[in-house]
């Protein structure tokens, strides 16, 4: 064994709870709370010595959150319905979305929610706005969806990426 792997073998008992992968709730917790502390200690200094330790713990708690709480790929109009019946709500008790009317185009699907009525229903049902948001609006945003876009835009206009 190296060195470098022997240091690490000593030193492992005290950081294997936050370096390794959580299982349960009680331990993702605890991870998660650890990332907490080093945003506060590191913030947006990517040069900070506990930078790539926040990384680290982060790519877990996201590892984690990810296996036990996937974003809903759902249409958020038929998360709602859903949300609705569990919670024996009719259409005249959504006064967060609007007048009776603005809420049966919702549901029939005929207007999309705004942001107050999707920040509305995230804190009624305490689920995340995620759930409220169309997926494909989401895949637009994210980083490798603007990345294709831009490859797709050189190609259409024949523009190479640097070699």
């Amino acid at each position: 064994m190296t060195k470098e792997l022997q240091q690490i073998a000593a030193m492992w008992p005290t950081a294997k709870g936050l370096l390794s992968t959580p299982h349960t709730e009680r331990e993702y917790l605890r991870v998660r709370a650890a990332l907490d502390l080093l945003a506060d200690e590191v913030g947006e200094d990517e040069g900070h010595p506990l930078a790539s330790l926040m990384e680290t713990v982060g790519n877990l708690v996201s590892t984690y959150e990810a296996e036990h709480d996937p974003e809903p790929q759902e249409d958020p109009i038929a998360v709602l319905k859903y949300l609705m019946q569990e919670h024996g709500l009719r259409q005249t008790d959504m006064r967060e979305l609007g007048s009776q009317g603005v809420v049966s185009e919702i549901l029939a699907g005929k207007r999309a929610l705004n942001v107050r009525q999707v920040s509305a229903l995230s804190a009624r049902f305490s689920v995340s706005p995620a759930v409220f948001i169309d997926a494909p609006r989401r895949k637009r945003t994210t980083k490798m969806g603007v990345r294709k876009r831009r490859a797709t835009n050189r190609r259409s206009t024949g523009l190479r990426p640097p070699a």
